[in-house]
């Protein structure tokens, strides 16, 4: 965990953005850009806290935002209208209202998807995409081919995770699911089981995530709680359109975990490794990390910053 001193180096600061108030953390003066990280699910702002100090150290000014409906972020007045254009749209918002002309995107889990999009899309206003767990090309990936209790499918089903997730505490669900996905195997319920009965709670925490950090994860989904989380992604990322001669004019970095069990997921192995991004991205980087999981960039901070830190000095922004 960051400790006291580190975290006082990150301000917090609430962005009128398309009526509602977006929470977003900041660190650093910015002298040689900005860095916009970009969380998934469970994740909040707070899972980018390593990388954050890393750029702001190395001269970058750190943005990480909670998504809407996620973390200190309001929630929309409509969480099941939730659309996925909304995050591209929210997005481009923060940086006007932070007057940031152009930022690199660091992206994970579902929002390693808006990063490519919005990278796609405007281009004059991104440096460079590094994605984490999650390779361009698989807006189209079937999991159809998965069992039924795969997660991504039950999550899916309106009410499902809700009556799952109510039967506990926020922090046993948090919990739970940091346990579950930090393995290397595919969360899949049996047919007389829901999500959250796969945890074994003898299972100690993951040693690189503390209860600490669990309490300010907790602390968060309290707040928020999980309706809108599970409408973006689970129930909104179908709305994805893919863009099939997409070609990027940025630099993309792709990390991937090879113990992260998206690797397992049909498709996705083959996306990193048949060339195919290539097709689209003329300047790509992918490096794989052997010992990898989900949370790779909370798990092995240290080396994630490095890559980082690696691919921004490549990629040196005129500002």
């Amino acid at each position: 965990m960051a400790t006291t001193e580190q975290q006082q180096q990150i301000e917090h600061v609430h962005l009128p953005v398309r009526g509602l108030s977006l929470h977003v953390a900041q660190a650093g003066k910015g002298e040689l850009g900005t860095v916009v990280f970009l969380h998934g699910f469970p994740e909040i702002w707070y899972s980018w806290r390593h990388q954050m100090l890393a750029v702001a150290a190395a001269g970058y000014r750190a943005v990480a935002p909670d998504w809407r409906g996620y973390g200190l972020s309001d929630q929309p007045p409509e969480p099941e209208a939730a659309e996925y254009d909304d995050l591209i749209e929210d997005l481009l918002a923060i940086l006007d209202a932070l007057a940031v002309p152009k930022a690199f995107l660091v992206g994970k889990d579902f929002g390693a998807m808006p990063a490519y999009d919005f990278a796609l899309r405007h281009p004059n206003r991104t440096c460079g995409v590094m994605c984490l767990g999650i390779p361009f090309g698989t807006a189209g990936l079937s999991i159809d081919t998965l069992p039924e209790g795969f997660y991504i499918l039950r999550w899916g089903q309106p009410g499902r995770a809700e009556a799952d997730f109510g039967r506990y505490d926020v922090k046993r669900v948090v919990r739970t699911i940091y346990i579950l996905f930090s393995r290397s195997e595919i969360p899949i319920a049996k047919e007389d089981q829901e999500i959250m009965d796969l945890a074994d709670l003898s299972i100690p925490l993951p040693e690189w995530f503390t209860e600490e950090d669990l309490d300010v994860y907790s602390s968060l989904y309290e707040k928020s709680g999980f309706r809108y989380p599970l409408q973006m992604p689970y129930r909104s990322l179908h709305q994805r359109k893919p863009i099939g001669d997409a070609k990027f004019k940025v630099p993309v970095f792709v990390v991937m975990g090879e113990k992260d069990y998206v690797f397992k997921f049909p498709g996705i192995e083959s996306a990193m490794k048949d060339g195919s991004m290539e097709k689209h991205a003329p300047d790509l980087k992918i490096t794989y990390i052997p010992e990898g999981g989900h949370f790779v960039q909370e798990q092995f901070p240290d080396y994630v910053n490095e890559l980082m830190l690696g691919f921004l000095k490549d990629h040196p922004m005129a500002v």
